[in-house]
């Protein structure tokens, strides 16, 4: 007798469907546009360098004048262009002494030396209008660096100083400065000291050291004086 087969169906509970691997759809190519950037773009950037700019000024330029002191100085207020050099610190004190454009700088003043003539009062009106007065002087080291500037520089012959007399041979500086003849640079055989001659200048062409001459209260060149301002 034949023997039967039987088949039966296992199934096993582990047993993993197949594993399906999904194909990625082709990659799609990125089209390159150029970028479009509005119009107005390119004024904002220049509004905002001009405003960088002015922003860079104040505060090189504005910023240390408006701190230098508790109130501005008469030079301060009329002046708006300025140069500076380098000081060295002391102990708080600032780094900068500035004297206005066209003026020039010994220890702690500045001087203005004018181009024009004027008489006495004139004179000094014009130098008390700059915040300034007309020059004081105080030391040899001073009376030779004007009188090297004076020859350096000026075309005139005469040139006011803030050394005046109210009464013959009562001379006084204009700040009420105590007159010093120890500290005093007349010109040999000066002063005259007579009626007629109550101002003082400094006469260019007498050497850099006595060379003042009392005179006439006419028209002359001047020498205008301010401290420094230090920021």
């Amino acid at each position: 007798m034949a023997s039967e087969i039987t088949y039966a169906e296992v199934k096993f509970k582990n047993a993993s469907p197949a594993a399906v691997v999904e194909v990625p759809p082709e990659t799609k190519k990125h089209e390159h546009h150029p970028q479009k950037y509005p119009s107005w773009l390119p004024w904002l950037i220049s509004l905002l360098l001009l405003l960088l700019c002015i922003a860079l000024v104040i505060a090189l330029f504005v910023v240390p004048f408006s701190h230098s002191s508790d109130q501005p100085t008469a030079l301060q207020l009329k002046f708006r262009e300025w140069w500076c050099i380098s000081a060295e610190p002391q102990g708080k004190e600032r780094g900068w002494v500035c004297c206005p454009n066209g003026w020039i700088h010994f220890e702690k003043s500045c001087y203005y030396i004018s181009g024009d003539m004027m008489p006495s009062a004139e004179s000094e009106r014009n130098c008390s209008g700059m915040g300034s007065y007309l020059v004081v002087i105080n030391s040899e080291a001073e009376q030779t660096f004007l009188s090297k500037k004076l020859q350096q520089y000026s075309k005139g012959e005469n040139y006011y100083i803030g050394l005046s007399a109210q009464q013959v041979g009562q001379w006084h500086w204009v700040d009420q400065t105590p007159y010093n003849e120890t500290a005093a640079f007349w010109r040999e055989y000066e002063p005259s000291d007579t009626a007629d001659e109550q101002c003082v200048v400094i006469h260019k062409n007498s050497g850099l050291r006595d060379n003042w001459n009392d005179v006439k209260c006419g028209k002359h060149n001047r020498i205008c004086e301010a401290a420094v301002v230090t920021v």
